[in-house]
């Protein structure tokens, strides 16, 4: 679970960047919240009948400012590309903070500054550049 400040801004960052899928949300009025719980493609249809494994975007509607540890550490997710996946992100805006110098490992920053690592599948892929040029960019 992770607390969100901008539901609209969240979900766009996780469905239409990271490629995860809605797959279910709660609204409850009376506890002023939403949950929206998203799935990464592989685990979509697992996550529709067993509700399992997803990611719990927590929405409070009143405003609340949120520190470190208080919405969140970090996140993972494994990709087939590591290099194209960091290349779709950059394209679509993000920032990569830690690129992926080793072939095998990224990290970059949701909307609400949660630390998102990226994983390539199976063995780290050949150094190249430019990622093994690039240098970070603030913290992860």
């Amino acid at each position: 679970m992770v607390r969100v400040n901008n539901l609209q801004n969240s979900l766009a960052f996780y469905c239409d960047k990271l490629g995860l899928s809605e797959v279910s949300r709660i609204e409850s009025e009376q506890g002023r919240f939403t949950l929206v719980y998203l799935a990464a493609p592989f685990d979509k249809e697992n996550a529709k009948t067993i509700e399992s494994p997803t990611l719990e975007l927590t929405y409070n509607w009143d405003t609340e400012t949120y520190t470190s540890g208080r919405n969140f550490g970090h996140l993972a997710y494994e990709v087939d590309d590591i290099y194209t996946q960091c290349q779709k992100l950059i394209d679509a805006g993000i920032t990569i903070n830690r690129p992926p110098r080793d072939g095998h490992m990224a990290f970059l920053r949701s909307p609400d500054n949660i630390s998102i690592e990226l994983l390539q599948k199976g063995e780290p892929l050949t150094p190249q550049e430019p990622w093994i040029s690039m240098e970070n960019t603030g913290t992860w």
